[in-house]
């Protein structure tokens, strides 16, 4: 039993197939840059145990000629025969607002569902839309099914992802935190869950999602109660080119002064802002090696970008009220060990110590990071978030047949 999972770009399409009895990725690969000059297709797989990495540069001049390509060479690696020998395909979706808070096997309704999401996410939803409407021309017959990044976060009472708006702004257009990163969140939290050998609904854990875009969520009994995150993926941590929280004033203040417009300020908050906006580097490998050589931009970014995360970690735990464990996950989360010991730092009264060496020296996929006397568990877990996606639809495509 095989799960194709896509996750698709305005020009790209990123792709996983797994083995579903195993749990394991049999090929993974990126087509990008569709319907522009120097198109290339990277993808790697195994081969009597050795990781085979090919790339290759070609013309592709719509994503149903790059899900042809896809098949092609699934076929050539022997994986699948055909593409009816698919269980399904997993569509990662970005917004699903709050009709959609579990998988969801398309059709043309949920699909007419989601183009109704779009105002939400302008820059996310069109692309998975033109990846999706592909995928169903091409593989007909075979069940297409949506899982959104918004969807665990589909949990968090009123109180959490009200803002404090004219009651309207919710009622007719939406305005809401509605948070992002699910599928990560959800993943590692599971992980977590596995590793403690306790249940989920027994664990209170802050998941934190660090890569060039960052989020944090607190589970409660494993439900998401609430997450940095908000209507848009800008809303909460300081990230890569993202400024995170900030006065909403401010915009007002540059319309004024500046005489930028709303795509000129939109611009700036969501492409040139964050580690980018401080220091000019939004690499977060660049911006360690820029302060290690005494930039003292480079310093201040990341001293901004540790404190905002530790003020989240303070504000979950008066909230969770008991943590049992602090998960790092994503490309900083789980590689950037300074980062971890300066979010961590001086949070005794809070339970969590970290273990100097521990957190130097990390398993593969899973590895506490905790002194022993510790009363909260600290682990750096590799998130999966495509196998978390081919797991979320293999079962939303059992429950709809069984």
């Amino acid at each position: 039993m095989q799960v194709l999972v896509l996750n698709s770009g305005s020009s790209s399409i990123k792709y996983a197939l797994f083995d579903m009895c195993t749990q394991r990725v049999q090929v993974t690969g990126v087509i990008e840059r569709i319907a522009e000059s120097g198109g290339t297709h990277k993808y790697q797989y195994s081969s009597n145990g050795t990781e085979q990495k090919q790339a290759i540069s070609l013309v592709i001049n719509h994503h149903q000629q790059g899900l042809s390509i896809i098949f092609t060479l699934l076929s050539e690696l022997a994986f699948i025969q055909k593409v009816s020998d698919l269980l399904c395909i997993g569509h990662r979706v970005v917004h699903g607002g709050e009709k959609f808070c579990q998988p969801t096997l398309i059709d043309k309704a949920v699909l007419e569902e989601i183009k109704q999401m779009i105002p939400l996410a302008p820059l996310h939803n069109p692309a998975n839309i033109i990846g999706i409407e592909a995928a169903m021309a091409y593989a007909q017959g075979v069940p297409q099914v949506a899982v959104f990044d918004t969807a665990f976060h589909q949990t968090m009472p009123d109180y959490a992802f009200r803002y404090a708006v004219p009651k309207l702004w919710y009622a007719e257009q939406g305005v809401r935190r509605y948070g992002f990163h699910g599928t990560s969140h959800c993943y590692v939290a599971k992980q977590a869950a596995q590793y403690l050998n306790k249940p989920l609904n027994t664990l209170n854990l802050i998941t934190l999602h660090l890569g060039n875009g960052a989020s944090m969520a607190a589970i409660a009994a494993g439900e998401s109660i609430d997450t940095t995150m908000g209507m848009t993926p800008l809303e909460g941590l300081m990230m890569g080119t993202r400024s995170g929280d900030l006065d909403p004033a401010i915009i007002f203040y540059l319309s004024r002064t500046l005489g930028l417009t709303q795509n000129e300020i939109d611009n700036a908050l969501n492409k040139h802002s964050g580690l980018k906006g401080v220091c000019g580097e939004n690499d977060m490998r660049a911006v360690h090696k820029m302060a290690d050589q005494g930039d003292q931009q480079a310093q201040l970014a990341l001293a901004m970008y540790s404190y905002r995360i530790k003020k989240y970690i303070g504000a979950y735990t008066a909230v969770l009220g008991r943590v049992d464990a602090l998960v790092f996950t994503g490309g900083i989360g789980e590689h950037d060990a300074w980062l971890r010991a300066q979010c961590c730092a001086e949070l005794s009264v809070l339970g969590i110590q970290l273990d100097a060496q521990k957190n130097q020296q990390l398993q593969a996929d899973l590895s506490e990071i905790n002194q022993a006397r510790s009363l909260v568990k600290v682990l750096v877990i590799a998130t999966n978030e495509e196998l978390e996606i081919a797991q979320q639809a293999e079962c939303c495509l059992r429950k709809a047949f069984s």
